[in-house]
């Protein structure tokens, strides 16, 4: 018999999917391996962006055989940021993690995380020390030229911020604003709404199967304008403290 789905997951791991036939059963292998030990209740949640290939018909399989993995389509593809974003709104878990289908994230990593949210209210995640394993020098050198832009243009010090490797409390969600490309910037987004943020470092294994959607162009250049959209918020936003209230 499957097993019963958790009326209140503790942590809903979110994870955007297009084009993964090949990786999806290995994902959720890897998850069960990691997760079911912790004994904490949970749920997946992943969103198909469309896919042309066979990722839906293997999502259907695997919620049809365990109520903890809930999954959706899109009607038309509509890129990582809008499936990583339906994805956190249709998630349930007080703790949300948002990760990569194609097993460069490495679930057996979801403990540090759980382990930090303890004292940030995001943590995110940093592949610097381990990027030489499972990429080519092409995206190490565009991540890290990606990396020093958008950390100049933002006025931030995160290391890695094309990591989508995160997990954070549901609250850092409630108030944000959907635009394209913001799944690039949700540990600044998290800041100016006054969340803690840190980061860890995790592993970066080699895709599994299939071939990347990212190259130099959408690591970088595709994302200025929405890096500029940030930075105007950034130097826009006012912030104030009630001292004291009436009634």
């Amino acid at each position: 018999m499957p097993p019963e789905s958790p009326s209140s997951p503790v942590m809903s791991l979110v994870i955007p999917c297009y084009n993964e036939e090949g990786n999806l059963r290995p994902l959720i292998a890897a998850i069960y391996e990691t997760v079911n030990p912790l004994q904490v209740p949970y749920e997946v949640v992943i969103t198909d962006d469309c896919s042309k290939d066979n990722s839906w018909k293997i999502l259907q399989e695997l919620a049809a055989s365990d109520p903890r993995i809930r999954v959706q389509r899109f009607a038309f593809n509509c890129g990582e940021s809008a499936a990583s974003f339906a994805g956190l709104k249709a998630a349930r878990g007080q703790k949300q993690d948002t990760m990569d289908a194609d097993l460069q994230n490495d679930p057996k990593d979801l403990p540090k995380f759980l382990e930090q949210l303890k004292h940030f209210d995001c943590v995110c995640g940093t592949r610097v020390e381990s990027r030489g394993k499972g990429d080519n020098i092409i995206r190490i050198l565009s991540s890290r030229i990606a990396n020093s832009v958008r950390n100049s243009l933002s006025g931030e010090k995160i290391s890695d911020a094309g990591c989508t490797y995160r997990a954070f409390k549901k609250e850092c969600i409630t108030n944000l604003k959907f635009f394209k490309g913001m799944h690039r910037f949700l540990p600044t987004l998290f800041k100016i709404e006054g969340h803690t943020v840190t980061e860890i470092a995790v592993s970066n294994n080699p895709r599994f199967a299939g071939k990347s959607n990212y190259g130099v162009w959408n690591r970088l250049f595709a994302s200025f304008y929405d890096l500029l959209a940030v930075r105007w918020m950034k130097k826009r936003m006012f912030r104030y403290q009630v001292a004291e209230k009436i009634n």
